[in-house]
């Protein structure tokens, strides 16, 4: 029988969901997904894996019962792999009602990738020269090690992303960073540095995302953040992925942005059990599992088993078991999206 509570599982030492591994992707929809897929291989030397759609259901309600979108709405997706370890799964959809005004990470329901880079300062002076991209933030911030700061360049992207770069502060001025080799192409991605999120309760989805999830609570990244009441906190995604939780600072909390709307994302861990995992998520107090699982029987991630949950903290989320190495995208490319077999949850 699988477990269905949040006790301690003893034979692992672990609280959350049974056989995670990690996070498998972090998805986004964009206003403009050749836009976004060009800007993440010029910019960041991403490599894109793989194209799917049109993703829909003219007739039924397939849409609306396993995406939470409009039954009418029509999905474009890509999948793009940044860096040594980061999916970013890229989705442009046409709905009706659908909200194409991009959402500020201050607002409710707002998102930032951050990812950490070899040579930020160079990919910032690049940045400030590109036509799609607003530079929204540009700060050296101390850590909670001594003597050490870190450079975050923060900006927004014409086909509807908020992103943040960050890299180890570096004394170059702006001239000597723009003239700088790295500046002439695409920035080498270390790895996710976090995701970011706003939430109407902060103490609410540390709880899901530590008891539900099983992630591990962080310390505070930067001295300020140690006084006065605590308006974000920063948590462990398993072995190779961090998330910042930020609380909401408005009037009450006005509705996220939806799966199809410019904005929208939801979060996706590889699981080796989709079944037992999904039994387990029906048992969490306001989760709701859409559905029973279901494996592709075509197209290029034939073979994926997956279903979406929503939680009780408005963050939409996917558990999904993908079969890397018999994927049929892998016989027409060599990009690979990252796997995430090889990893254990810790």
């Amino acid at each position: 029988m699988p477990r269905l509570d949040v006790e301690a599982d003893h034979t692992t030492g672990r609280t959350g969901i049974p056989s995670i591994r990690r996070v498998d992707h972090f998805a986004f929809t964009v206003k403009d997904l050749d836009a976004a897929v060009r800007f993440l291989a010029e910019v960041l030397g991403g490599e894109l894996c793989y194209i799917e759609g049109p993703v829909q259901d003219p007739q039924g309600d397939w849409m609306s019962r396993k995406l939470g979108v409009h039954p009418r709405a029509v999905a474009h997706v890509a999948m793009v792999r940044v860096g040594p370890h980061t999916n970013l799964e890229l989705f442009q959809y046409t709905a009706p009602r659908q909200r194409t005004a991009a959402v500020p990470l201050d607002g409710p329901g707002g998102r930032r990738m951050a990812l950490r880079v070899e040579d930020v300062d160079a990919v910032a002076a690049r940045l400030r020269r590109r036509p799609d991209t607003t530079v929204t933030c540009d700060a050296v911030c101390p850590t909670v090690q001594p003597g050490r700061s870190v450079r975050r360049v923060g900006f927004t992207t014409s086909w509807g992303m908020e992103l943040q770069l960050c890299g180890t502060a570096d004394p170059l001025d702006a001239r000597s960073a723009a003239a700088s080799p790295s500046a002439a192409g695409p920035a080498k991605v270390l790895g996710a540095d976090h995701l970011a999120l706003t939430v109407g309760d902060l103490a609410a989805s540390v709880r899901f995302f530590t008891d539900v999830i099983g992630a591990s609570p962080l310390p505070p990244r930067s001295p300020r953040e140690r006084s006065g009441a605590p308006t974000r906190a920063h948590l462990r995604l398993g072995p190779t992925d961090r998330i910042e939780l930020r609380q909401y600072e408005g009037n009450g909390v006005p509705p996220a942005p939806g799966n199809s709307d410019v904005g929208g994302s939801h979060l996706a861990f590889h699981v080796d059990d989709v079944d037992t995992a999904a039994a387990y998520l029906r048992s969490q107090p306001g989760v709701r599992v859409m559905g029973e699982p279901e494996t592709i029987t075509g197209g290029p991630i034939e073979g994926n088993r997956w279903v979406y949950f929503t939680t009780p903290i408005g963050v939409q989320m996917e558990i999904l078991r993908m079969p890397d190495g018999r994927l049929p995208y892998e016989r027409t490319t060599a990009a690979r999206r990252a796997s995430s077999h090889s990893f254990v949850w810790a």
